[in-house]
């Protein structure tokens, strides 16, 4: 993409213990470094308590008239309070099926991630684990199909 239409990302961590001041957010900010390194601009970095409505709101935010990806960490697991995934359910317009699963794909543990990846108008919303390991192993596993993933949705000519 052109300095006109520069990859620009916005990551969302859903962390109770973040918000309440008990954890260091440390997986926000290994994909922040992620994707400085990949030729991504981080716009915005916000933090929400887990919870399905919570998720949703920010998500919701995030993705209002924004081209570019919108990555979260955290809440995407088997505990109670891990509802990422269904609140991006309510916010996505059209699933990404292909993308969620080749991110389960890089580890084993990856088969506990019940993460998910979607579309909101001109946004890719795309859920990881809550670990700084699993998050940039899953994020690192569509990277390179990204930018090709936003020039579509943007619907700029592209190379077949």
């Amino acid at each position: 993409m052109g300095e006109q239409h520069r990859l620009q990302a916005k990551v969302l961590t859903v962390s109770d213990g973040v918000v309440a001041g008990t954890r260091v957010d440390s997986s926000g900010a290994a994909l922040v470094q992620l994707l400085h390194a990949n030729g991504f601009e981080v716009i915005s970095q916000t933090v929400v308590a887990d919870g399905a409505d919570n998720v949703a709101a920010a998500l919701t935010e995030l993705a209002e008239g924004f081209a570019g990806l919108v990555v979260s960490t955290g809440g995407t697991g088997f505990a109670p309070r891990d509802q990422s995934p269904e609140g991006t359910r309510l916010v996505i317009q059209r699933e990404a099926p292909g993308l969620a699963e080749a991110m389960r794909l890089v580890n084993p543990l990856g088969r506990l991630s019940r993460g998910i990846v979607g579309i909101r108008g001109e946004a890719i919303i795309c859920n990881t684990p809550g670990s700084p390991k699993g998050c940039v192993e899953q994020l690192s596993a569509i990277l390179d199909v990204l930018p090709h993933a936003l020039r579509l949705l943007a619907d700029q000519p592209a190379p077949h």
